[in-house]
């Protein structure tokens, strides 16, 4: 029961945050601009101060809005999330962010049925003209509703939060709320509370103050710095070294997530955490203290950015105290307790880097079989995962391990189809729900490096291939001989001076060779371009190796490999320089593109050779190189 009360509230939580996440910029620009060109800013401008209350009064409301019902109703969602927002901001005087959810949720459910209600009847050549007429008259009866109801009964909600704020921060009891906020970040739900509750809350009071004390609350690095720098300082196993690591990304970076397993692996540090926020509370609320806009990532570059001129002592004083009690206090719990409780340390141990070994150590070699994609999840997708993909890419590349892509995504963005998915202890359960029929593993720690080690190994040790065949048996020459025939290039699988304005062009363009070829259907072509999107084929060293999904073998007619060079380059990567010069289209059946991408890698490893066939004109060198 309880087990299902928190999975609820985890996933509208998690709901929340997605909404907000996305437009997370249009608060830093208007923080940004406030700080700036506001007549108490530091370069008062009241032309320019003119941009600033659109932007939260219209803007912000209605990509809240667009952005809620996209994620229930897609695009025409989206579109009537927005219509509906220009109700509610027109007949209200507060920022509609609270509203744009809403109407963004109302809008994007009631297009999607209509949808669906509508689904098959349309007449041919009436399709354009119902979806067009279909939103603008569900967008006129919405607006209308959340003009003379949903957007003024929304202002009386606010402004009643409003008013028991007050209240509360009359009577000083305002840092208590820290009790509830730090063991709710604990269980990943610091997005959903900073972007999901207080940011709307910050917006609306700061249109009565200079600033506002909620963006501060759950974004303050310092209790959590504090937690970490003890473990550091005070730590006497292996897993304190990454405490150090650890402090730099969590303060500096604004990733708060590295510090939960310490919390995780010793609750007791939930009270350094309580005492340390409210502290930072408790200063703010004296001082008046606060930021002019919201926080995302909770960096000390971030809320500097976002503190007013004639603030700055005041929330670093506050953030410094936190730390400080936090620090002092987790000192205490580690170095003072009595010597039973003092076993955190050596049992830590175990839970950093024997929880996973006692609970994948001796699973068979099935299991790390077949691993050609690995999914490192967390909450937002952005932070922790982040950093163990991070990791986990460089030890893979390292042992040349290049077939496996690494991804890191947040837990609802999980590929159903991905073959390994890494996640902290507490998300697998909602990561399975997810992808039901991937391998998970759960973590304590995401920059356990004996974890990766271990991980690396072990598909070291079972290379997608069956124990008896884990390499070619070198007794057999003809086996040899078969193979490197099949993977052998010629001059027909050559194709230089290609040209595509994106991956997805270059990868038809791939793809139409293979089938021209006789390799595989022309259903292939799409299972790449599908593959594509479960998780990029750039492997780096400007090479790409696009391929179909495991489902497409049975479009695939024999095995073999298309080399296309492309000179001006095509962007396969996350990032801008992630430029793809040769992209080499597979096609295998079983476990042969191992072989296949084996024998290109180990080919293609001189940077020397890789600028010289991603130049030249000849299809011979190609030969040359390759075909070893």
């Amino acid at each position: 029961m309880f087990q299902s009360i928190k999975c609820k509230i985890q996933n509208f939580g998690r709901f929340l945050s997605n909404i907000m996440m996305p437009n997370i910029s249009i608060f830093i620009a208007w923080g940004i601009m406030s700080a700036l060109f506001a007549p108490l800013g530091w370069k008062p401008n009241t032309v320019l101060a003119e941009l600033i209350s659109p932007m939260i009064f219209y803007l912000l409301p209605i990509l809240i809005g667009y952005t809620g019902g996209r994620i229930i109703g897609g695009e025409r969602g989206g579109i009537i999330g927005s219509i509906t927002t220009i109700g509610m901001i027109a007949n209200t005087k507060i920022p509609m962010l609270l509203g744009g959810m809403v109407a963004g949720i109302l809008g994007g459910w009631i297009i999607k049925n209509f949808d669906s209600l509508v689904k098959d009847k349309i007449k041919n050549g009436f399709e354009m003209l119902v979806n067009n007429f279909s939103i603008s008259i569900i967008g006129i009866l919405l607006t209308i509703i959340s003009f003379f109801f949903i957007g003024p009964y929304i202002e009386w909600i606010s402004t009643s939060i409003g008013y028991l704020l007050k209240i509360i921060i009359h009577y000083n009891l305002l840092p208590f709320i820290a009790i509830i906020i730090e063991p709710a970040k604990i269980f990943f739900l610091n997005n959903t509370i900073n972007h999901g509750i207080f940011s709307p809350l910050g917006l609306q009071d700061i249109l009565d103050n200079k600033n506002s004390i909620f963006f501060l609350i759950e974004s303050n690095p310092g209790p959590g710095l504090g937690v970490l720098l003890a473990c550091f300082f005070l730590g006497k196993d292996k897993s304190s070294k990454s405490a150090g690591g650890a402090a730099i990304i969590q303060f500096l970076g604004g990733v708060h997530e590295v510090y939960f397993p310490y919390v995780l692996m010793n609750p007791k540090f939930l009270l350094s955490l309580i005492l340390g926020s409210m502290t930072n509370i408790f200063i703010l609320v004296c001082f008046q203290g606060g930021l002019i806009g919201a926080v995302s990532p909770g960096s000390i570059l971030a809320i500097l950015a976002m503190t007013k001129k004639d603030f700055y002592c005041i929330n670093i004083f506050s953030i410094f105290a936190s730390f400080i009690i936090s620090f002092l206090t987790s000192i205490i719990l580690l170095k003072f307790i009595d010597d039973k409780n003092k076993k955190f340390f050596k049992s830590s141990k175990k839970v950093v880097n024997s929880s996973w070994l006692d609970d994948y150590g001796d699973k068979p070699d099935c299991f790390f079989k077949n691993i050609n994609t690995i999914a490192v999840a967390c909450d937002a997708g952005m932070g922790s995962s982040a950093i163990g993909a991070s990791i986990l890419r460089k030890k893979i590349r390292k042992k040349n391990l290049t077939y496996i892509a690494i991804s890191n995504v947040s837990i609802h963005s999980i590929p159903k189809n991905i073959d390994m998915v890494i996640t902290h202890k507490n998300l697998t359960s909602r990561a399975k729900e997810y992808a039901p029929h991937s391998k998970h593993i759960s973590l304590v720690n995401f920059l356990d490096n004996m974890f990766y080690d271990f991980l690396v190994d072990k598909l070291i040790e079972n290379k997608n291939v069956d124990n008896n065949q884990k390499s070619i048996n070198k007794n057999n020459i003809d086996e040899q001989d078969q193979l490197k025939t099949l993977f052998r290039l010629s001059k027909d699988n050559i194709f230089l001076n290609q040209y595509a304005e994106n991956k997805e062009q270059a990868i038809k363009i791939v793809g139409k060779y293979l089938v021209d070829q006789g390799y595989v259907k022309n259903d292939y072509i799409d299972a790449m371009l599908e593959r594509e999107k479960i998780t990029s084929t750039w492997l780096g060293e400007h090479i790409a190796l696009p391929h179909g999904t495991i489902k497409s073998k049975d479009a695939i007619l024999k095995t073999g490999i298309v080399f296309c060079q492309f000179p001006k380059g095509v962007r396969f990567g996350d990032n801008i320089n992630d430029i793809a010069y040769l992209v080499i289209g597979i096609a295998a059946k079983n476990n042969e593109h191992i072989m296949v991408v084996s024998k290109i890698t180990n080919a293609l490893d001189n940077q020397e050779i890789i600028h010289k066939l991603s130049k030249t004109k000849h299809v011979e060198d190609v030969l040359s190189y390759l075909n070893i």
